[in-house]
């Protein structure tokens, strides 16, 4: 992990409330999965952002409107510099397998940088995403779901489609249900959590879970451990 210093490349609205921010920097790797923490002058904590993409030296990510944080990061403008840490976290652990990715909200982010990992590999995959309205749709996946849950499908999904491995991000609830889902049909599962982070760098543990490895219980920082988790080591 790293401090850099980073120009801003392009930033738009892509979606309702939601934007995307292309960055220049001297960042040289970073892995779907992993996220980044944001200065935002004036406020006392950094905000932390999953990366969406790394291609040419431009790191992507995604944001949506929530509080004053992001208010500062909409209007930033071409050129303008930003400061970040990067890379940090884990990411997801790519196995050559026929891969389904479910993302919800804004935890499509990750999806779309792990969808282009895997595809420059040539690993097949199908990435599923769900929002509450049309509005709010990421360009981006093979399928979308609006209203509802972007669960109500996937045991048919799963049967067409029939992956080895499932990665998903989003709220907690579809965590949880994507884990269970993976133990009872027998396929791995990695997801991404998302949680509020104050130091992002597992000093203060504030964003603490619980995990069972080796049936034994054990705590974990969602920023520094994680983000990415084996869905069936959780305990949700």
């Amino acid at each position: 992990m790293d401090n850099y210093k980073g120009t801003i490349k392009y930033i738009g609205e892509i979606a309702k409330d939601t934007y995307k921010m292309g960055i220049i920097s001297d960042l040289k790797q970073i892995k779907a999965g992993q996220f980044v923490s944001v200065l935002c002058p004036n406020k006392t904590l950094r905000r932390p952002f999953s990366a969406s993409g790394f291609e040419n030296g431009i790191l992507s990510i995604l944001f949506k409107l929530r509080g004053e944080g992001t208010e500062y990061l909409k209007n930033l403008k071409y050129g303008n510099n930003i400061d970040f840490l990067a890379p940090l976290g884990n990411g997801f652990d790519i196995k050559n397998k026929k891969s389904l990715l479910i993302g919800a909200g804004i935890g499509i982010a990750p999806m779309l940088f792990l969808k282009n990992e895997l595809n420059k590999r040539n690993i097949e995959n199908y990435l599923i995403s769900g929002f509450k309205e049309v509005g709010e749709i990421v360009k981006g996946s093979d399928e979308t779901i609006v209203g509802g849950s972007v669960l109500d499908n996937i045991e048919n999904l799963i049967e067409k489609f029939k992956p080895e491995i499932i990665y998903s991000c989003g709220p907690s609830i579809v965590l949880k249900l994507v884990s269970e889902l993976g133990i009872k049909k027998s396929i791995e599962t990695q997801v991404a959590l998302e949680r509020v982070m104050a130091c992002s760098i597992g000093v203060c543990r504030g964003c603490v879970i619980k995990l069972i490895k080796n049936n034994e219980l054990t705590n974990a920082s969602v920023c520094k451990d994680g983000p990415v988790f084996k869905g069936d080591e959780v305990v949700w």
